[in-house]
């Protein structure tokens, strides 16, 4: 990000980090920002350790809870801490194969008490590289998981469907 803010020092442009957020521990936040980065995406990847580790397809669920847990702590460290500097997203990744809708609320309520007003893009995964066993949900499933965000008291929800993003 260094490089990048070099090579374009425009105070207006986005450089932008998606993550699943693992690894984003405060300090490295504090590096990225420091460095340049001024928007970032973290995709937790569930509510629930056994959500996590279906997608992620990690076993060892210490491992897997400790880095859930991080993820989740990223999203409130950006938003606590730079929320005049930087651009936060949240990915939710979705599909009935692994995540309820009663899961989805759960990380919709998560989201919405750091701050309703995070942009939040819900994910249709669809089968590609080792999970081709999904099918990709429909728009009108990604549509009812926008309502539950909705319905959470989240403002800002996009859902990516086969047709196009809808929101918000």
């Amino acid at each position: 990000f260094r490089e990048l803010r070099r090579l374009n020092p425009d105070p207006d442009a986005r450089l932008h980090l998606d993550s699943n957020g693992t690894l984003l521990t405060p300090d490295y936040i504090d590096e990225l920002v420091e460095a340049g980065c001024n928007n970032i995406g973290v995709e937790p990847k569930g509510a629930r350790v056994e959500t996590f580790m279906k997608i992620t397809g990690i076993r060892d669920e210490e491992l897997a809870a400790r880095y859930l847990e991080t993820a989740w702590r990223a999203v409130k460290y950006i938003a606590d801490n730079y929320a005049d500097r930087v651009y936060l997203g949240v990915g939710v990744p979705y599909n009935s194969a692994f995540m309820t809708l009663e899961e989805v609320a759960e990380m919709g309520d998560r989201i919405a008490s750091i701050d309703p007003e995070i942009q939040v893009c819900v994910l249709d995964y669809f089968p590609t590289f080792r999970r081709r066993d999904l099918r990709r949900p429909s728009p009108a499933e990604m549509l009812r998981v926008k309502r539950v965000l909705n319905g959470c008291g989240l403002k800002y929800v996009i859902v990516q469907t086969s047709i196009g993003h809808i929101g918000p």
